[in-house]
C-alpha cells in the first residue's frame, strides 16, 4: 500500500514538473510571437502575383496543308492543282502524352483519314477507267486509220486502172475519150477526198487521245497528291522538344477526339525550353506602378529551392476581367534570365516586381501600425509605450518608418490587452504627419 502512494506520487509529481515547463516554453513562445523587431537594410517596394511559364518561341506541329482553289474548292498540298478535294475537319485519332520528350521524326499523332481515303478510293476508281477509255481510243484509232488507208489503197488502184482505160481511149471515138476522162477524174477526186478524210480523222482521234491523256495525267496527279496528303495524316515532330498540347480559345487542350479545322492546323506546339517567360496579371490598382524593364524575382512552386531572375517585357495596356476577379487585370509578360532545362511551359511561378528600393531603411511589419481616429499612425512597443510614428514606402509585408523607431525596437504585432495602459510618446512627430 505504500509503495502504491510513493509510485502514484512520484508520478504526480512528474506530470506536474512537465506542466509547468510547457506552460514557461508555451508561454515564451507566445510571447516571442507577438511581437516583432524593428530592422534596417534593404527595403524593396514590390507588386507580386502568381503566373505561369510560358515558352518565349515554340514551333507548331500542324496538319496537312489545304490550300484555296477555285470555287470554294480546295486543293491538296502546297503546290494545288487539283479542285476535288473538299476542306474538311480533321479528328485527332490519337496523340502521345503531353510532356513527353520527343526526337526529330518521331511519332506524335494520328489523324482520323476516312474521308479523305473515301476520296482516294474515288479517284483510284476514276483513274482505272481513264486508263480503259485511253486504252479503248488508241485501239479505235488504230483500226479507224487502218481501214482508212486500205480505202485510199484501193482508190488508188482505181485511178491507177482509170488512167490505164483514158490511155487506151486515144483511137477510141471521142465520145468513149472523154467518158474516159470523166472516170479518171471522179476516182482521183474520190482519192483526194478519201485522203482529207483520212487526215480529218486523224486529227480527231489524236485530239480525242491527248484530250484522255490529259484527264489521265490529271487523275494521277491527283492520286499521287491524296497520297501524300494522307501520308501527312501521321503527324512526326518537325525538331527536338517536349510535346505541348494546342490550347484552343475556351482553354480546352486539343487532344485525342478533337477536331481541328482546315484554317488552324496545330495539333500541337514544341516550346524552346531555352528562352522562357513567365505570364502574371497585375489589378488595375497597382498596374500604373509596373513598367517594362523592371526587375523581377521568380519562384517555381514546382522547383521550391530554385529562384529566377527576369525583366519585364511588356505591360497590356487594355485590361480584362479574369474568372473569379471583379477587377481589370492587366497582362505583363516577364522574360527570365538565362536557361534552365528543368522550366516547363505551364508551371506556377510567383512574380515579386521591383518597383523601388530603398538602400538603408527602418521598417517594421504592415500589421503593427495601427490608426487612431483621427488617423494618427502609432505602434505599441514592448516598453509600454504608444509610439507615434511616420511611415513612408511600403511593401506587401512591411512599412518604412522614417520616425520614431529604431533598429532593434520590439513592437506588438496585434492591438495589447488593456492599450489605455500604453503612455503615448513621439507627440513631437505629430506636426509632421
Amino acid at each position: 500500500m505504500k509503495r502504491t502512494l510513493i509510485i502514484t506520487g512520484i508520478v504526480a509529481a512528474v506530470i506536474t514538473l512537465v506542466l509547468i515547463i510547457f506552460n514557461k516554453v508555451t508561454s515564451k513562445d507566445k510571447s516571442a510571437n507577438i511581437y516583432a523587431e524593428a530592422k534596417r537594410g534593404l527595403f524593396e517596394i514590390t507588386v507580386a502575383n502568381s503566373g505561369e511559364l510560358l515558352a518565349e518561341n515554340s514551333i507548331d506541329i500542324k496538319g496537312p496543308e489545304i490550300s484555296m482553289g477555285n470555287q470554294g474548292q480546295f486543293r491538296g498540298g502546297p503546290g494545288g492543282g487539283h479542285g476535288r478535294m473538299h476542306a474538311m475537319d480533321f479528328e485527332i485519332q490519337d496523340i502521345i502524352s503531353e510532356g513527353t520528350m520527343v526526337k526529330k521524326g518521331d511519332y506524335i499523332a494520328q489523324l482520323d483519314r476516312t474521308e479523305y481515303d473515301n476520296t482516294l478510293k474515288d479517284e483510284l476508281e476514276n483513274l482505272t477507267t481513264l486508263r480503259a477509255n485511253l486504252e479503248m481510243k488508241v485501239l479505235d484509232t488504230a483500226v479507224t486509220l487502218t481501214d482508212l488507208r486500205d480505202e485510199i489503197k484501193n482508190q488508188q488502184f482505181v485511178v491507177e486502172e482509170a488512167r490505164i482505160t483514158l490511155a487506151e481511149s486515144k483511137y477510141e471515138p471521142p465520145a468513149t475519150i472523154r467518158q474516159a476522162e470523166i472516170s479518171l477524174n471522179k476516182a482521183q477526186r474520190g482519192l483526194e477526198q478519201l485522203k482529207k478524210n483520212y487526215s480529218l480523222r486523224k486529227a480527231q482521234s489524236l485530239a480525242d487521245i491527248t484530250q484522255t491523256k490529259q484527264a489521265l495525267n490529271d487523275g494521277t496527279e491527283l492520286v499521287a497528291a491524296l497520297q501524300d496528303f494522307l501520308a501527312k495524316f501521321t503527324i512526326i515532330a518537325p525538331s527536338d522538344g517536349i510535346l505541348i498540347y494546342k490550347e484552343d480559345w475556351n482553354g480546352t487542350k486539343r487532344k485525342a477526339g478533337s477536331d481541328i479545322n482546315p484554317f488552324d492546323r496545330t495539333v500541337a506546339t514544341l516550346p524552346d525550353l531555352t528562352s522562357m517567360l513567365s505570364q502574371t496579371y497585375i489589378n488595375e490598382i497597382e498596374v500604373s506602378k509596373v513598367k517594362t524593364g523592371q526587375k523581377v524575382i521568380i519562384t517555381i512552386d514546382a522547383l521550391p529551392s530554385k529562384s529566377y531572375t527576369g525583366i519585364i517585357t511588356n505591360v497590356a495596356n487594355i485590361g480584362e476581367v479574369l474568372p473569379n476577379s471583379d477587377a481589370k487585370m492587366f497582362e505583363v509578360i516577364i522574360k527570365i534570365d538565362g536557361t534552365d532545362m528543368e522550366l516547363r511551359p505551364s508551371m506556377t511561378t510567383w512574380n515579386k516586381i521591383i518597383i523601388n528600393t530603398i538602400a538603408d531603411a527602418v521598417y517594421i511589419p504592415t500589421e503593427c501600425v495601427q490608426t487612431g481616429a483621427d488617423s494618427v499612425t502609432f505602434v505599441y512597443t514592448k516598453k509600454g509605450n504608444k509610439q507615434v510614428v511616420l511611415l513612408g514606402e511600403m511593401n506587401d509585408k512591411n512599412v518604412v518608418v522614417t520616425s520614431g523607431l529604431e533598429p532593434g525596437d520590439a513592437v506588438y504585432l496585434i492591438q495589447p490587452e488593456e492599450p489605455w495602459k500604453f503612455k503615448l510618446t513621439g507627440e513631437e512627430l505629430l506636426s509632421k504627419l
